[in-house]
């Protein structure tokens, strides 16, 4: 049986509902991917060109501190790595979440909220911070109201258990 953790990052809350709704059906740990500067309303506001968001999206060398991290990560077999889609990608923050620690021999998986906009590259991005002997499974989209039926469905797909 695999050991699983459910890691996410949100910013307004639509993806810690679903991660921990994933973290239910997986029968996971849970981890909040948490900046070490939290981000305000205006620190978000994608219209604005100066926000700290857009200029960490503009920037792909940008990498957010995260608050704490994973005990023990080596106990685990299978990371399901949730976040918001911003500018057609995962937030920056992920990479920094991914490049702190070592994956091999280990399964990533990701999953994303999104109003309306699709993985677009993140997945062929976020897998450049991972070690090449890292198993990669391309993420899904979930609407913010997704049911636990589909979630189930979808764990079940991947035959992590």
């Amino acid at each position: 049986m695999s050991k699983i953790l459910t890691a996410y990052f949100s910013a307004s809350g639509n993806t810690k509902k679903l991660a921990k709704n994933i973290a239910e059906a997986a029968g996971s740990d849970l981890f909040e991917i948490a900046p070490k500067t939290p981000y305000t309303n205006d620190d978000l506001n994608w219209m604005n060109k100066k926000s700290r968001s857009s200029i960490e999206m503009n920037d792909k060398n940008s990498r957010p501190e995260i608050e704490g991290k994973v005990e023990n990560m080596d106990v685990y077999d299978v990371v399901l790595i949730g976040f918001p889609i911003w500018w057609y990608e995962a937030p920056r923050i992920i990479q920094t979440f991914l490049e702190s620690y070592d994956f091999s021999g280990k399964t990533i998986i990701t999953f994303a909220t999104s109003g309306g906009s699709g993985m677009g590259k993140t997945n062929g991005i976020l897998k450049k911070s991972c070690s090449p002997k890292t198993t990669w499974h391309d993420g899904k989209r979930f609407g913010g109201s997704t049911d636990i039926g589909t979630i189930k469905q979808w764990l079940d797909s991947l035959n992590i258990g």
